[in-house]
């Protein structure tokens, strides 16, 4: 008997054992199949945008040819909720133009969005938002679990569209009915929602562009992520790229109608590109024929759309292609305040041209230049061999630019290859630093005034000086961005009076030069310009000129030589001597040639006479100076 007992515990024993074995290994398998199934990750489309995904954070993957610049994107690393994800993501460098998956996170809104371009996408500037998006590689990160199918904040359907708002969506448990007791309201299309105690808030009163505004805070969800679904978030420009632009259009007769379309196409797409506004560029259309017209000036249009919905009413004039006449109206007309011009912004003017021009263009064009506007030729097919009798002046595009490396001109085989010109044409108008063409004798150099304050000039004789050095500032264009004026006094010591950072208008330079106090002292010229050297030139700017300009009324008892060797290694310097300056101590100070750079007065009261001279010479030098 207890032999079966033993026997009968045996078989359970083993039973169980099998049975725990079997289900074990059941349970790894069904790991491995679990291990085995994919995670479904969504699929959205080029124009699909941020503030649409109600998700905050998820996987997606996007198709080829986001990079298209009808998906708008705004912002740089950090995207406004109104970019398309996927061009965000282009932009970013997380994909390129042939797709694939990223990672999407939603952050708070910002107080600013930068536009930029990169990767073959211009982002957009934007004010602010009220929320944002940061793309990255779709890795996911551990213990997030990521939707396979996305939410999304309205329905498709036309009803839906129809509605401003949707059913109120509530955030929090403070904003539930009966949490938070409200009073019901209706928007305009009859669309109730919640309106918590105490928030004072009519439709008409809105803000819709303010991000955070009322009924947003108080939780509710628009049906879109723009409560005006018809508009787009209008930027303030790219403050990058701030330049005041003319495109000159070829509206004559042999363009004919196809190629004056892709032309108007090309301008659009270019307005996208910029990122128009008022902190950014802002950009004019002249188009010409037998004689030009403005379409419309800077002032006109300040955002891209607007000026894409113009570019596309415009209609073609016919006639001759009178491009010279053309930049000629441009050089007089066009850059105006009255018109829209800023002043401290570049002025560019890009001209295209079917074929060749009707008339000369040259010397037009050089006006145009020393009036301080780049000028820009794009050039699409041009003369053939039987044609080029008619060019009025061969090479008409390298003698009408202010270079000949290539910068300001652009040559296309064909009509249907200019948009290639398009980022390329970008990237060069805004950049600021190389515009040399925009800079002139009188708004692109750091002027030092070196002035002798020694014991010999005399305290009438140093304010004559003074009105000297400010008839001299008075004829240029003092800004931050133009000429900038600095000035050291000098006696056995040295000081410096103010630097080129210290004013940025006229009016505070010439008073500051008033304001100058008379030291008295020694005559020490050598040390005064090791002084300015180091003290005033070396916070110059780069791209900048450097004129020194050092007046003095007697012989220095240093050693002027050297100094005035290591100035000329920097600086362009001018030497005015007065009463008992010595005229070979003024030769040596000054560059070379002496006569151009140094000057002498017998008397205090004939400085005035100089000045007309000094500014000739110095405006005649620049021109003569190649600008590569």
């Amino acid at each position: 008997m207890g032999t079966v007992v033993l026997t009968m515990k045996a078989s359970v024993i083993e039973m169980f054992l099998v049975l725990l074995v079997t289900g074990i290994h059941s349970n790894k398998e069904m790991t491995k199949k679990i291990k085995r199934l994919k995670f479904n990750v969504p699929q959205i489309n080029c124009d699909v945008k941020a503030g649409k995904i109600i998700n905050p954070e998820f996987i997606v993957k996007c198709p080829a040819g986001c990079q298209d610049p009808k998906y708008h994107v705004y912002g740089t690393d950090v995207y406004a909720s109104y970019s398309s994800v996927c061009g965000a993501a282009v932009h970013s460098g997380v994909l390129d133009n042939s797709g694939g998956k990223i990672l999407v996170r939603k952050v708070a809104g910002q107080s600013g969005y930068k536009g930029s371009y990169s990767n073959g996408v211009q982002s957009l500037s934007l004010p602010r938002w009220r929320e944002s998006f940061i793309v990255s590689e779709s890795k996911p990160q551990k213990g997030v679990t990521y939707p396979s199918a996305l939410t999304y904040s309205s329905s498709k359907t036309p009803a839906a569209k129809a509605d401003l708002w949707s059913t109120p969506t509530y955030t929090s448990s403070q904003n539930r009915p009966g949490a938070n007791p409200g009073v019901q309201r209706q928007d305009s299309s009859g669309a109730a929602f919640q309106k918590p105690v105490g928030a004072d808030v009519s439709l008409g009163e809105m803000d819709f562009w303010k991000p955070g505004s009322v009924l947003l805070d108080a939780g509710f969800v628009p049906k879109e992520e723009l409560s005006t679904q018809s508009l787009e978030p209008v930027s303030l420009g790219d403050p990058n790229c701030k330049v005041d632009l003319s495109f000159l259009i070829d509206g004559s007769s042999s363009i004919g109608k196809r190629r004056f379309r892709i032309q108007k196409q090309f301008l659009a797409d270019i307005a996208q590109a910029l990122d128009i506004g008022p902190a950014g560029p802002l950009m004019g259309v002249v188009q010409y024929g037998d004689n030009p017209a403005t379409h419309f000036n800077l002032r006109t249009h300040t955002n891209s759309r607007d000026l894409k919905t113009a570019i596309e009413k415009i209609t073609q004039r016919g006639g001759l292609a009178n491009a010279g006449r053309a930049i000629s109206f441009v050089t007089k007309n066009f850059f105006s305040k009255a018109n829209g011009n800023r002043g401290g912004s570049p002025n560019v003017a890009v001209v295209l041209v079917d074929g060749w021009p009707t008339d000369k263009v040259e010397e037009a064009s050089r006006l145009a230049r020393e009036s301080g506007i780049n000028i820009f030729f794009i050039t699409i097919e041009g003369a053939v061999e039987n044609e080029k009798q008619y060019v009025l002046e061969p090479n008409f595009v390298n003698k009408a630019v202010c270079r000949t490396n290539g910068f300001y001109s652009f040559h296309v085989q064909s009509w249907f290859g200019l948009h290639k010109t398009l980022q390329p044409l970008v990237k060069r108008v805004c950049d600021t630093e190389r515009l040399a063409c925009s800079k002139t004798c009188l708004n692109s150099a750091d002027i030092g005034f070196v002035i002798d304050g020694s014991s010999s000039v005399g305290t009438g004789n140093f304010r004559t000086v003074l009105q000297f050095v400010a008839n001299l500032s008075k004829e240029f264009e003092i800004s931050d961005t133009d000429t900038r004026v600095g000035a050291v006094q000098y006696t056995y010591e040295q000081r410096l009076e103010f630097g080129f950072d210290k004013y940025s208008s006229k009016a505070d330079v010439l008073n500051a030069i008033k304001r100058v106090g008379y030291w008295s002292g020694g005559t020490s010229t050598g040390a005064a310009i090791n002084y300015a050297l180091e003290q005033l030139f070396q916070k110059s700017k780069p791209n900048k000129r450097k004129l020194m300009i050092l007046i003095t009324d007697g012989r220095s008892y240093d050693d002027v030589r050297i100094p005035a060797l290591a100035a000329h290694l920097k600086v362009i310097t001018y030497a005015v001597g007065v009463a008992w300056a010595a005229q070979e101590e003024l030769e040596v100070i000054a560059t070379h040639p002496a006569r151009d750079h140094s000057f002498f007065a017998d008397d205090f009261d004939n400085l005035y006479q100089y000045v007309p001279r000094i500014i000739r010479n110095i405006c005649t030098e620049f021109n003569s100076q190649p600008r590569n």
